[in-house]
Parts: C-alpha cells; sequence; structure tokens
C-alpha cells in the first residue's frame, strides 16, 4: 500500500462520510465513499497521486500479485467519457475525478480541525481536503489499482451537486403582496352603520339638491 498522500482543495460530489452505502448490484459490504474532483490545475496533487499509483503498482509486482501491464487505475479524465462511454457530469469538467472508499468510518473535520457532527454539512458540491491510499488489488477477475479513503476536511460551501435547490432559489423571485395604503373597512360594519342612523323627514316648501 501507498503512503498517505493528502489532496489540495478538492470538490466532493457523491458524498457517504457519514453512513457507509451499499453497492449498487447489492454485492459486497457497505462503504463510506467520496467522489473527488481535482482541478487540472493543482498539478502538485496530480504528481502526489500519480507517484502513489505507480508506489502501489511497484509493491504488487514486488510481492507476487499478478497485474496486467496497463492495469485499472482509479483516476479519469473529466473532459473525457466514462467507461460506459458517456460523458461526464458539466463539474468534472477541467478535473481529474475518481472515487475514494474505505469500510471504515473517515474521521470529518472542518477548517479548524473541530470534528463535524451534522450529516447535512459535508455534501456533494462543498470543497476540501482528502487523504488518500492507493493499493493493489486482486479479486472475482479484476485487478488493478484501487483508492483508500482516509480523512475529509471540509474547507468551504459550494454550489449543490444533483439537481437540488434552495427555498429561496424557488420562492425569492415572488415579491410579497403590498400593503394597503389605507386600512380597508368592513363593508358589512359599514352598511349596519348606516342603516342604525336616523332617518331625516323632508322639509315641507325647500327643494335639495340631489333629492
Amino acid at each position: 500500500m501507498s503512503d498517505v498522500i493528502v489532496t489540495g482543495e478538492v470538490r466532493l460530489s457523491y458524498v457517504n462520510v457519514f453512513q457507509p452505502k451499499a453497492p449498487q448490484n447489492g454485492q459486497g459490504e457497505p462503504k463510506y465513499s467520496v467522489t473527488v474532483l481535482v482541478p487540472k490545475t493543482d498539478v502538485s496533487t496530480k504528481q502526489a497521486i500519480d507517484a502513489a499509483i505507480q508506489q502501489a503498482i511497484n509493491e504488487a509486482r514486488e510481492k507476487g500479485i499478478q497485474l496486467p501491464p496497463m492495469p485499472a487505475i482509479p483516476i479519469h479524465d473529466g473532459d473525457g467519457r466514462r467507461q460506459n462511454g458517456e460523458e461526464f457530469g458539466a463539474e468534472c469538467k477541467g478535473h481529474w475525478v475518481f472515487t475514494a472508499s474505505s469500510k471504515n468510518k473517515p474521521e470529518v473535520v472542518d477548517a479548524n480541525l473541530q470534528p463535524i457532527i451534522s450529516p447535512t454539512a459535508v455534501y456533494s458540491g462543498c470543497y476540501g481536503r482528502v487523504s488518500l491510499r492507493f493499493y493493489p488489488y486482486n479479486s472475482a477477475g479484476r485487478k488493478g489499482i484501487g483508492c483508500g479513503l482516509g480523512n475529509v476536511q471540509k474547507l468551504r460551501d459550494g454550489e449543490l451537486l444533483g439537481g437540488g435547490t434552495t427555498a429561496k432559489e424557488d420562492f425569492g423571485r415572488f415579491s410579497a403582496p403590498a400593503a394597503p395604503a389605507y386600512p380597508q373597512q368592513n363593508p358589512y360594519a359599514q352598511t349596519t352603520q348606516q342603516q342604525n342612523q336616523p332617518t331625516v323627514p323632508p322639509v315641507s316648501g325647500y327643494s335639495f339638491l340631489g333629492m
């Protein structure tokens, strides 16, 4: 297993760091995981990842673990296509993309290294750092290099990924109805008041306008 590396600031997606998630095919143990988006401008993090992957390949060969000449590696080009031919999401453009997972629960801390308890505080779209280990695997006919999740540090908030919206985004375009300039009167009360007024009899010999 390679040495632990710590990324620079990355964006987090498909975050499952508080509760483990079972594989989609239902086979295997539930794991904690997060998809990591490394900006291509962060050359030092990419170089550290490449070196750790090569170290894992060398260790596998030293231990007699049979790997193909070009073993599968977990990191992908976000400007390219997935293995099924589909394009990566728009948030992956300009990034290197990989998923890190572990059976062990990671520590999740904030920028001041204080533990984060609320599951909603770390979400798909926020920014942080992740510690990783790369290791060789050879199981069920599959051979390659995997990525183990260490711990997670949230650095700052970001736009939520996954198509969700906030209440402000949903309702902020609607302005509140303006208050009337004058207090409205109860028409029933006004009618009742008029009905209770005494009737003035007409004065004989005089004519009033409007009568």
